[in-house]
């Protein structure tokens, strides 16, 4: 690295990646920094720089000195070791130690007192919460949420037709299970320990499984618009069950609440689904086995005029991106739970259901949030033609249009609506315009300025039957046109 690619870097400042210390002398919140970055993905930690940024610089007696404490935190204060690199990159000021920690393979580790660190934006935290060291756990291949027993639970508590009727189906009539004790052929498949059924076994056969676990369950509604702040709904269910029972009725439910289209067929002929079945089957079926059961949420299911909305509890694990998952790569979360569920639902497994979905249905966002520890998957719905309307001609608006805008829209109108309408120029894509507007959270811009825009008629797509099209720019309608007139003539005569 260079001294120009440093001082780069450093202009960036502090952040989840990126730690500056001017000087350590305290191997322990050393070891601390190291542990949070081998935690949380990796990290770069430079020393002999302030925390604005600037170089202090090191000499070469400090240099020996803080290689020799890092020597000692990473392999004596860090359990596991880590294996930081270092690299001596000299400035104008001094030397710059630039200390690289990978993300670690043997997760979770931790300092000499035995305590978790993770980042936290720029700074680190103590984890204390049982179901964020159970995640760590997990994603290092200790401990999985599905073998986990389910307290109060026995033999007693699994639907016998439906167990028998799945060996019968997978292993044949005369099976080597068949005058086996029920808890034995249990505990042999995984299921349970012989006493307990684990949360694998209870999901897949368990009768009434909301008694143990009533968040495991799928939260569905269906609202008239296009914003989750909508107060009317059409249609809500609340769908308990098995995970079998889970998946027929929320695929009923997605059903009876789109569109069916004829699509070149007879007028008698019942009409396909206007979402390819086969997306949202593979979707809604993702959902179900791989969210993450140490999280005690639903998952959500919300139908809107434009987008079908399935929200799983727990991020992508590991460092897996929706890059790569959109290529086939997987991770198995749950894997006893993934064994049953292949031979259950219509589940082939090996990372091929989000492709598959894409394939079937290329209008499809895949949105990892790493902060509200969930993933969702956004469904465009096909939306018909819209009707561009022309502009006015100068000197209609005033006395045509402005009176029915005026009443009825201004006062609903938020002041990031407003900002949004000012700075559209022409046909702008929501990259550009978020670039305008000095705005960095993509969801905050989606939520906040364009979803309230485009609900109140006041910009529109210019490809509305494909909203999440790379190509999609937005634009002004005369009704946005109009209303920016008004908002500036009120600048104009307070």
């Amino acid at each position: 690295m260079t001294e120009d690619e440093l001082l780069r870097r450093l202009a960036r400042g502090e952040d989840s990646r990126q730690q500056f210390k001017r000087d350590v002398t305290n191997v322990d919140g050393l070891a601390a920094e190291l542990a949070a970055f081998s935690n949380s993905g990796g990290g770069t930690l430079f020393l002999g720089v302030a925390d604005d940024g600037s170089v202090a610089g090191l000499d070469a007696g400090a240099v020996r000195r803080l290689n020799q404490l890092l020597g000692n935190a990473a392999s004596q204060h860090v359990r596991p070791p880590v294996h930081p690199l270092t690299e001596n990159v000299q400035t104008a000021h001094g030397i710059v130690i630039v200390v690289s920690v990978p993300d670690g393979l043997a997760k979770p580790y931790v300092d000499h007192q035995g305590r978790i660190w993770v980042k936290q934006g720029a700074d680190k935290r103590h984890v204390t919460a049982r179901e964020e060291m159970q995640r760590m756990f997990q994603r290092a291949g200790l401990v999985y949420a599905d073998v986990v027993p389910v307290a109060g639970t026995s033999v007693a508590d699994v639907d016998d037709k439906a167990f028998h009727a799945y060996l019968s189906r997978r292993f044949g009539q005369g099976n080597e299970f068949a005058g086996q004790p029920l808890g034995q052929v249990l505990q042999n498949l995984g299921l349970g320990d012989g006493r307990e059924l684990n949360l694998a076994g209870l999901m897949l056969f368990g009768r009434q499984p909301q008694r143990w676990r009533p968040a495991f369950a799928v939260k569905a509604v269906t609202f008239p618009g296009t914003a989750l702040h909508d107060s009317r709904y059409l249609d809500s269910e609340d769908i308990d069950g098995t995970l079998l029972e889970q998946y027929q009725r929320s695929f009923a439910f997605i059903r009876r609440n789109l569109h069916h289209v004829q699509a070149g067929r007879g007028f008698n002929t019942p009409g396909q689904l206007e979402i390819p079945e086969q997306a949202l089957e593979e979707l809604l079926v993702n959902a179900l086995i791989h969210r993450d059961y140490f999280t005690s949420a639903s998952i959500r299911i919300m139908v809107f005029a434009d987008r079908v909305e399935i929200i799983s509890p727990g991020h992508l694990p590991d460092s897996l991106t929706t890059k790569e998952i959109r290529r086939g790569a997987t991770n198995r979360r749950n894997p006893t739970l993934t064994e049953h569920a292949v031979h259950i639902l219509p589940y082939r497994g090996l990372g091929t259901g989000i492709p598959r979905a894409l394939q079937a249905w290329p209008e499809v966002e895949l949105l990892d949030d790493v902060a509200a520890n969930q993933f969702a998957v956004v469904i465009a719905r096909p939306q018909p033609h819209t009707q561009v309307v022309a502009p006015p001609r100068i000197g209609s608006v005033t006395p045509q249009v402005t009176p029915q805008v005026t009443p009825q829209v201004t006062p609903q109108v938020t002041a990031e609506v407003r900002r949004l309408l000012a700075t559209i120029r022409g046909e702008m894509k929501r990259s550009e315009l978020q670039a305008a507007l000095g705005l960095n959270d993509r969801k905050h811009f989606r939520d906040s300025y364009l979803r309230p825009a485009l609900d109140r008629g006041l910009v529109e797509m210019t490809i509305p039957h494909k909203p999440l099209s790379s190509q999609q720019r937005y634009r002004l309608t005369a009704a946005g046109r109009a209303l920016l007139d008004t908002l500036d003539k009120d600048l104009l005569n307070p």
